[in-house]
């Protein structure tokens, strides 16, 4: 059967799904909407898809899809995925699946299963991660006793031009109360759960540091895994001297192995070793979630990233956001 995908959404991030979706034997994206008009004809225009509206509830109506890819901001995420239950149409929602905690869960209440739906966290699709995940499996790494996730970055750093380049590349950022930890750590988070069977936030601490965003640019944040094993993440985006694009770094260490990510080398030590370009890793995590997503809307088997299980992500990350509220913030001068 032919399924029918309508994107919610012409912006940055649907440069790669729309490659992902093309990749799909049997999958067809038949419209796109965006209520900037033009940015929706580009799109359409670049891909090939026939259909193009300014309001996605009209095209729901219009074209009834088989599919919603929501890809529009976070603010229209739960209305959108309501629409398209209310018209039997099932859901691919980008992270997250709400802005708040308690938003994601009133719409998880309200959907009460009416409608097949998944949320788009597609870091724990990256090829390495799931390299990862297949050593663990085997029995390579034994029990996990120690992880630490991290990035660098000088995103949030003017460049030559005085610009921050992660304004440029994302501009909604700069108006973003949540920043560092719900929109680019929300993904170590989910990866490191998963990993790990389970975690619970020790402690937080948030630091503003750049005067052109309102929320925080740089976090650190300690966890506990199930069997007490310290799992630390962090993420700093004002940081002179590193490049712009920042990238994973990734130490895990077993009770028979430990593994290192750092930047496109996955290696086992001691053992096996692999490299993953980022441009096409970062490409493929695209590819392999929505791939996962028509294969279990195929098969009716579970979603792995199931508004449930998803949930488990948001609760730490706002978890976070309560515990860095007893400590003072650092703001940039």
């Amino acid at each position: 059967m032919n399924l029918r995908v309508a994107i919610a959404g012409a912006g940055m991030i649907v440069a790669h799904h729309l490659p992902a979706w093309r990749a799909q034997a049997g999958v067809s994206v038949v419209s796109i909407a965006d209520p900037d008009r033009a940015r929706a004809d580009a799109r359409a225009d670049a891909f090939g898809i026939p259909h193009r509206f300014s309001d996605p509830v009209a095209m729901l109506d219009a074209l009834r899809p088989d599919i919603l890819d929501v890809a529009s901001p976070r603010e229209t995420h739960a209305a959108l995925v309501l629409a398209a239950a209310e018209r039997g149409i099932a859901v691919l929602c980008q992270k997250p699946l709400a802005p708040s905690l308690a938003e994601a869960e009133a719409l998880v209440a309200a959907l009460a299963g009416r409608v097949r739906l998944m949320v788009h966290e597609n870091w724990r699709f990256r090829p390495y991660y799931r390299q990862l995940r297949r050593w663990q499996q085997q029995g390579r790494l034994g029990e996990i006793t120690g992880l630490t996730m991290a990035y660098r970055s000088s995103a949030f750093l003017p460049d030559v031009t005085g610009t921050l380049p992660a304004l440029i590349r994302q501009p909604f950022m700069a108006s973003e109360a949540r920043l560092m930890v719900a929109e680019s750590l929300i993904h170590h988070i989910d990866v490191a759960r998963w990993l790990t069977g389970g975690l619970t936030l020790l402690a937080a601490r948030l630091q503003h540091l750049a005067p052109a965003c309102r929320g925080e640019t740089a976090a650190t944040l300690m966890f506990a895994t199930t069997t007490g094993a310290p799992v630390v993440i962090e993420g700093h985006g004002v940081c002179p001297g590193y490049a712009a694009a920042a990238r994973d770094r990734l130490d895990c260490i077993g009770t028979r192995g430990s593994v290192r990510f750092d930047g496109q080398r996955l290696s086992l030590l001691g053992g096996d070793s692999h490299d993953y370009p980022h441009d096409a890793a970062y490409q493929a995590s695209f590819d392999a979630c929505i791939g996962h997503f028509v294969e279990r809307l195929r098969d009716g088997g579970p979603f792995e990233t199931d508004p449930i299980d998803n949930l488990q992500t948001l609760r730490l990350v706002e978890d976070a956001y309560a515990k860095a509220l007893t400590m003072p913030l650092d703001h940039a001068a």
